[in-house]
């Protein structure tokens, strides 16, 4: 789980904010006064609990999969969309019973393949606050080959659904004749929890490192056994942690400093937010997560890092 605090009203972007409330505004009216309401007291949305999605059920007459399809605009709105200006919307249902928005996030002056889709975005969401299973994901078009692949390396692949505006269909029909981890002998799953040894750190007291090697002992390596972890501090103070996913298919994994711009953006930052940034992985793997980490802090001139191979 990210070790932020909840995102106050003050530190969230405005820009986030008011395009979260645009996007409120024009949802029917049954559903503007308990969001905006939820909105007031947590000063975000990019968590829906459980309680607050059986209030907008029984507000709007709607079922789960109609209130998530008339969600979507709200979770496009934590979009930074840089190079496309597309602004996607993901919504993941999880198996607690709370359900997780997720938006695309482009890095201008990147490569393409550093960008993070909307249903990564989502389940990473999800899987960083905890969630051990889920449900289904509720799309506004078909998830492209890249998603399905990313979607297909979860504990749920089996049995999730994705729900559009007029369809639903199993992850399984979407991805016939799939290849996932047991096609490579591994019985490991993402989102399944994660617990692995690392040395201690020479540096106990200080709390990114610690934040970025707490964040590695949990990360999703099966493959490589390349475990990693960054952890993010923000010039307000605020520290977000993100895990590596790792994916069969290897190109849809999520390298660990994705994962943690995905719940720093969620709490409505942005790359520009970021003051320090802290890389740990596990020494004399077979792949590292340095060059690729350093190369997206260089474009947003990020220049406090801190790395740490144990």
């Amino acid at each position: 789980m990210s070790s932020s605090q909840s995102p106050s009203a003050f530190s969230v972007l405005p820009e986030v904010q008011q395009a979260v409330q645009q996007a409120i505004d024009q949802l029917p009216s049954a559903l503007q006064a308990p969001l905006n309401q939820h909105l007031q007291q947590h000063h975000s949305l990019a968590v829906i609990p459980a309680s607050l999605m059986q209030v907008l059920i029984e507000a709007s007459g709607l079922d789960c999969r109609g209130v998530t399809l008339a969600l979507l605009p709200v979770a496009a709105a934590y979009s930074y969309a840089l190079i496309s200006h597309f602004h996607v919307g993901a919504i993941v249902w999880g198996a607690s019973g709370n359900f997780y928005l997720g938006a695309n996030m482009e890095f201008a002056q990147q490569s393409l393949g550093q960008t993070i889709h909307a249903e990564q975005c989502a389940i990473n969401h999800a899987w960083l606050h905890g969630e051990t299973g889920l449900v289904g994901i509720t799309i506004n078009a078909s998830p492209c080959g890249h998603c399905r692949q990313f979607m297909n390396e979860t504990i749920s692949a089996q049995g999730l659904t994705v729900y559009l505006p007029s369809t639903q269909q199993t992850l399984q029909e979407l991805l016939p004749a799939a290849f996932g981890p047991r096609d490579l002998g591994v019985t490991d799953a993402l989102l399944v929890s994660q617990q692995h040894s690392l040395p201690a750190l020479e540096e106990p007291s200080d709390p990114l490192l610690q934040t970025a090697r707490a964040a590695a002992i949990r990360s999703y390596a099966p493959y490589s056994h390349s475990h990693a972890g960054v952890a993010l501090r923000t010039h307000q103070g605020e520290i977000f942690c993100g895990r590596y996913a790792e994916n069969a298919a290897f190109n849809p994994s999520l390298p660990p400093l994705q994962s943690a711009l995905v719940m720093l953006r969620m709490a409505g930052f942005a790359p520009d937010d970021v003051q320090a940034v802290a890389l740990v992985e596990r020494k004399e793997c077979q792949i590292s997560q340095l060059a690729v980490t350093q190369a997206l802090l260089e474009a947003y001139a990020i220049t406090e890092f801190h790395y740490r191979q144990l």
